[in-house]
């Protein structure tokens, strides 16, 4: 029987040898783990080196490299792409909601005004303020025209007629056309891109405080008789309404005057000293309405009233109610319309109120 000594040196002689060999593993499978393999340790396979000076008849083949493969390009899977947003080339539809404006509904689709007017004339007859709640307007994909197609006719007289080239027609992808035979039919919707005419314009006729007024039969029931006397204007212009923002449409071609903001029943004041030459409900869609004439070559209108407290031929100072604020006539929303004219011609408000 081994001493106790002997036993113990056997065992110590065991556990040197494991852990020499647990340590050789360990240092084997570090040094070829993918991880550390850097351009330091990465093995190679060399060849014979050959003097090509000694052996000029054989070529060296260059040395084995090992690719390390962690240093490869990854990308992502994308589970969320985003469609590019494509150019409308088709007419839309827009059905009119309250508080709408031609004016808010080209700024909408990023067109010009004129462009919803021209467009929708079967509906809308030149004349902004005949836009009503649920109302449908036909929206162009572009600044001009769409047009119905007529019997007879012919891309070039349709272009003259619009002040267009025909070329932009023909080339309108939207149009559908062939272009080795560019015929449209009669009775389809044709885009006129840049296409434009004149308005026919609906509106109150100058009333001057020297004249015998306007038909009451024609222009409603506001119309005074006239001839008229009073106060006259300074010239210079104040805000009628408390605010001075606008809500609807701006100054513009197809809207010679500008919509400010207000709430049914609030007050609306003279700009300026004068006389009341219209006084009541007028036709044309215009609701209630007072026109001042101030005596010197100019008149402001004030449309849309709920009520009217200046009677015909009375003068009424710069500040002065003259009645409230509503949406009467064709409005889809309270505000007041505000005209300037001067001398029978209209004039932007914006260049004679003080800024707001």
């Amino acid at each position: 029987m081994k001493n106790k000594r002997e036993i113990y040196l056997s065992w110590s002689l065991w556990i040197i040898a494991i852990s020499l060999l647990v340590g050789a593993a360990y240092l084997a499978w570090f040094n070829f783990s993918p991880a550390q393999l850097t351009s330091e340790n990465q093995p190679q396979i060399s060849l014979p080196s050959t003097d090509n000076s000694q052996n000029p008849g054989l070529i060296r083949i260059p040395d084995f490299v090992w690719i390390n493969q962690e240093t490869s390009i990854r990308r992502a899977a994308l589970m969320n792409t985003e469609i590019p947003e494509r150019k409308n080339i088709k007419p839309l539809k827009h059905q009119v909601e309250f508080n709408d404006s031609v004016f808010g509904i080209a700024a909408r689709y990023n067109l010009e005004p004129e462009t919803i007017l021209w467009s929708n004339y079967d509906v809308l007859q030149d004349n902004p303020h005949t836009l009503k709640p649920g109302m449908e307007l036909v929206i162009p994909p572009l600044d001009g025209i769409i047009y119905e197609w007529q019997e007879g006719d012919e891309v070039e007289t349709v272009a003259t007629k619009f002040k267009t080239d025909p070329e932009l027609i023909i080339n309108w992808i939207g149009n559908d056309l062939d272009l080795v035979n560019p015929e449209f039919k009669p009775g389809s919707l044709v885009m006129i891109p840049g296409g434009q005419r004149k308005f026919q314009q609906w509106i109150i006729p100058t009333i001057a405080r020297g004249t015998a007024g306007v038909s009451a039969g024609v222009y409603g029931g506001g119309a005074c008789s006239g001839p008229f006397e009073g106060l006259y204007g300074s010239g210079g212009f104040i805000w009628p309404t408390l605010g001075h923002t606008l809500s609807g449409n701006d100054y513009w071609s197809g809207h010679l005057a500008i919509d400010i903001g207000l709430v049914v029943g609030e007050s609306v004041s003279a700009a300026d000293s004068g006389v009341v030459v219209f006084s009541g409900w007028s036709t044309g869609g215009y609701g209630n309405v007072i026109i001042i004439d101030h005596g010197n070559g100019y008149q402001t209108l004030y449309a849309h009233l709920n009520t009217v407290t200046s009677s015909c031929g009375q003068s009424v100072v710069q500040g002065q109610t003259i009645g409230s604020g509503g949406s009467t006539g064709n409005s889809t929303g309270a505000h007041l319309h505000f005209e300037v004219r001067y001398q029978g011609g209209f004039v932007s408000p914006w260049f004679v109120l003080p800024p707001p």
